[in-house]
């Protein structure tokens, strides 16, 4: 069994998916801290209203200070891994350094491509229809001190179609993340 923390800036779509396959017994695993950077983001109130303890920590001008609260709180919450759903922040050095090899986030292309600072929700699915690629996807990797720059985990792709806009691409990635990330979760679990 793995010891999970959230971190989310917002909705938290597949915090909440991987949260649902351990409440349903299909990831061996315990959802023990949800951490947001913004007091009102909905992942927060999902945590509580699920049981699982959930905290604003928030980015704030001694960045030193909120990393150690960070690494602090998912170590006071017995967290193994670390897993990033929509996080908009970079981590500091404290806890990737608590986590290393230990912390893992989706993104929403096929990396490399598509990735790095800036390349988030519509901006990537603007990014591959102005490229005209016929697939793309989402990626679950290693997070490091570079966006999106990990070993990459695992990977599902998504047909990009002809008259697709941004919101259509955004769709069908949202819908393919949950299941991506929790099978890479399953894989951990099992050793």
């Amino acid at each position: 069994m793995i010891n999970l923390g959230f971190m989310a800036s917002n909705n938290g779509s597949s915090a909440r998916a991987i949260m649902a396959a351990i409440a349903e017994g299909s990831l061996d695993a315990r959802a023990r801290l949800v951490v947001s950077n913004r007091k009102t983001a909905p992942i927060l109130d999902f945590a509580r209203e699920h049981g699982v303890p959930a905290q604003y920590l928030p980015t704030v001008s001694d960045a030193d200070a909120a990393d150690a609260r960070l690494l602090a709180a998912m170590r006071d919450a017995g967290v193994d891994w670390i897993i990033l759903s929509g996080y908009l922040r970079k981590l500091g050095p404290r806890t990737l350094g608590g986590y290393d090899g230990r912390i893992l986030n989706i993104h929403p292309a096929l990396l490399p491509k598509y990735g790095g600072q800036g390349m988030y929700g519509r901006r990537v699915h603007e990014a591959v229809i102005a490229a005209r690629e016929t697939v793309t996807g989402a990626s679950v990797h290693f997070v490091d001190n570079e966006y999106d720059h990990g070993a990459v985990v695992a990977q599902v792709e998504v047909p990009v179609r002809a008259g697709d806009t941004p919101l259509d691409i955004e769709q069908r990635v949202i819908a393919a993340e949950p299941a991506l990330f929790v099978k890479t979760l399953r894989k951990i679990a099992d050793g």
